[in-house]
């Protein structure tokens, strides 16, 4: 019994079916993305969508939106696309041919169409911009033709497209195919089979073709795609063939092997574990020699403290040690040039964030724990070093040490932790002066730093200074943030403290080193438990607490007031957890283990195998927002390890 499979029943009811989304990536910035229905939703689904080349920033673009297959016997015709057009029109309806959808190693779809049984399978190319289609006639009781059209969009993944006549409508004979390109400036699309087809010139404008979830979200929602023609091909019982679609061309001869390849590498997703594994190699972004990680899915880009965030739990947890260490190295390098100019990168965003480098320790942290204090000591104790001199030094432009070893921020005017939401230029949630996880963070990095150099004498005086501001920050700490309730203000600016009940406190007492003792680690956790905890991670404020806004609904503006303001974060539990089994030590295993069947259950629901970026507050908690996130995918991975290793 495949883990992850629908029937038919599922699939032809579009109240079920069209909120159930899939995702495939290349691990070099492409991806394929739409429903389980192949109806696109949003502006950013697509067949192929691809980064444009030669541009710093992460910005993809979709070329080729979807591909209409048609069944033809005794000359009448079954088409099995799915689009909405104006006013909720669902048109061709060829979801009501499909019996059963199986996503357990590629997404892989099965139409019956009278005698005819047809199966339609996808891989996506590593590191290439190319998509395979692989169609097999499992059955058929006469002669069977299989058309294909294919809608064009060449725009970027959040704009839409109109009816124009600026497009260069030509499309090139190449080996099995044509080529095109709609637009100056973008990559020929060149589109292939493994045996050679028909091409029938016929161009037309499909318009007014909506998405139900940019019409949700109050966004723009309709556009018109160019479809030039169609592809015709006999196909017989038994038989496969194999359609091609990527930036390059390639010999049809070789599609077979390139597939077989391909799927022979793919990890199966007959578990929980499997599916976020294979969620997590989605994030990777290899430019060269340059690696990154993406935020998120259907519209994340390259973001530093996200990045930090999820490294660990997208490559340790899933013993990827090795991409760990390339994507360090690309952002350490981006950190000493800011670090020593203040030259902010093109491509990771947000680097100059006052707690980026805080991320940063933490992350190296993570990878101590994974491997050894000796081997991290070799490879990052000069950036540990750099980092901690500079934060000591006050040289950060927005992050200051105080006499008594604390760190204040100024987060008046931009957003400047994790809770980033912005209206009118101003952040939704002004956390300004002593935030609670910045300093929680700052006492963690200065004893692992301290830690991590024990012994070198040549570092002596520097592992001395770390420990004496750690020792002097240890009593302001709680003086400042613990409260008579038991829980810790999430900021402190002069005079006025924040009252709100936040998870950031729950950082503050799931990192390895706290100036919390256990007693009152746990009277923090008890409150978290109480307040913030869901089966989708910690809401990012309490329902007690004034402004609790627990649905992900509405316009822009209500959306960017509602996103740290009562939505849960499955990122978040990976601090529960720590903080849990600090407190409960062996015996919270089981009571851990178990919180985590509430995000397995999320496996198929939202993107199929991974995790949306946040969670409605409340009952029934669904998910919203990106459909796959990179930090939730990486802190469930990585609770999902510690409970191995302790079990073990």
């Amino acid at each position: 019994m495949s883990y992850l499979k629908f029937d038919k029943n599922l699939m032809i009811n579009l109240e079920q079916s069209l909120p159930k989304e899939m995702l495939r990536t290349n691990r070099a910035g492409a991806y394929h993305c739409t429903t389980v229905v192949d109806c696109n939703t949003r502006k950013q689904h697509g067949l192929l969508v691809i980064p444009m080349p030669g541009r710093e920033e992460y910005s993809p673009h979709v070329l080729l939106s979807s591909l209409d297959e048609t069944v033809i016997q005794h000359g009448a015709p079954f088409n099995l696309g799915l689009h909405r057009y104006h006013g909720g029109v669902y048109s061709p309806n060829g979801h009501k041919y499909i019996r059963e959808f199986d996503c357990e190693s590629v997404p892989r779809t099965t139409y019956r169409v009278g005698g005819v049984i047809l199966t339609k399978e996808k891989v996506f190319i590593s590191e290439e911009n190319r998509i395979l289609i692989r169609y097999t006639l499992v059955d058929a009781h006469s002669a069977t033709t299989l058309q294909f059209r294919p809608f064009l969009a060449f725009r970027e993944a959040n704009e839409l497209c109109i009816a124009n006549s600026n497009i260069n409508g030509e499309m090139t004979p190449i080996d099995n195919g044509v080529s095109c390109c709609l637009y100056n400036g973008y990559p020929t699309l060149y589109m292939q089979f493994s045996r050679k087809p028909e091409w029938v010139n016929d161009a037309h404008w499909y318009n007014d073709i909506e998405y139900s979830k940019d019409l949700e979200r109050g966004v723009p929602y309709t556009e018109d795609l160019y479809m030039p023609g169609f592809f015709s091909i006999n196909i017989k019982k038994g038989e496969s063939i194999i359609f091609s679609a990527g930036t390059s061309e390639i010999s049809p001869r070789q599609l077979n092997k390139l597939y077989e390849r391909e799927m022979a590498s793919r990890t199966r997703r007959t578990s929980f574990f499997n599916c976020l594994k294979n969620a997590a190699k989605q994030f990777y972004l290899k430019d060269k020699e340059r690696h990154y990680m993406l935020s998120g899915y259907p519209w994340g880009t390259i973001l530093a403290r996200n990045t930090l965030m999820s490294l660990p739990g997208n490559t340790l947890a899933i013993d990827h040690r090795d991409d760990f260490e390339s994507s360090m190295a690309t952002f350490a390098d981006s950190y000493n040039k800011f670090m020593a100019t203040g030259e902010k990168s093109r491509t990771i965003h947000g680097i100059y964030n006052p707690d980026i480098p805080l991320w940063a320790i933490w992350a190296i942290q993570q990878y101590a724990k994974s491997t050894s204090m000796t081997e991290t000591r070799e490879k990052y104790a000069k950036f540990v070093t750099s980092i901690l001199e500079y934060l000591a030094d006050n040289r950060h432009p927005n992050l200051f040490v105080e006499e008594n070893g604390l760190v204040a921020t100024d987060g008046h005017i931009k957003a400047v932790s994790w809770m980033s939401s912005m209206l009118d230029g101003r952040p939704v949630i002004p956390r300004s002066g002593l935030l609670v996880e910045f300093n929680a963070l700052w006492y963690n990095a200065l004893v692992f730093g301290a830690q991590l150099l024990e012994g070198d004498k040549t570092a002596a005086k520097k592992v001395a200074r770390w420990n004496k501001i750690a020792e002097t920050m240890k009593q302001p700490f709680i003086d400042t943030f613990l409260n008579d309730s038991g829980y810790l203000y999430d900021y402190v600016n002069g005079s006025f403290a924040d009252l709100s009940v936040r998870p950031n406190m729950v950082i503050a007492i799931g990192l390895d080193n706290s100036p919390l003792d256990r007693r009152q680690r746990k009277g923090v956790l008890d409150i978290a438990t109480r307040e913030l905890l869901t089966p989708k991670g910690l809401r990012s404020l309490s329902p007690r607490s004034y402004g609790y806004r627990p649905i992900y609904v509405g316009n822009p503006v209500e959306r960017e007031m509602t996103l740290h303001n009562g939505p849960a974060r499955p990122w978040l539990i990976g601090f529960y957890a720590d903080a849990y089994l600090r407190v409960f030590g062996l015996s919270g295993i089981s009571y851990i283990d178990r919180m985590l069947i509430g995000f397995e259950d999320d496996m198929s629901t939202g993107c199929i195998g991974s995790l949306s970026q946040l969670y409605d507050g409340n009952p029934p908690y669904r998910g919203r927002g990106a459909i796959s996130h990179a930090t939730n995918v990486a802190e469930v991975l990585r609770t999902l390890r510690t409970i191995k290793r302790l079990n073990a």
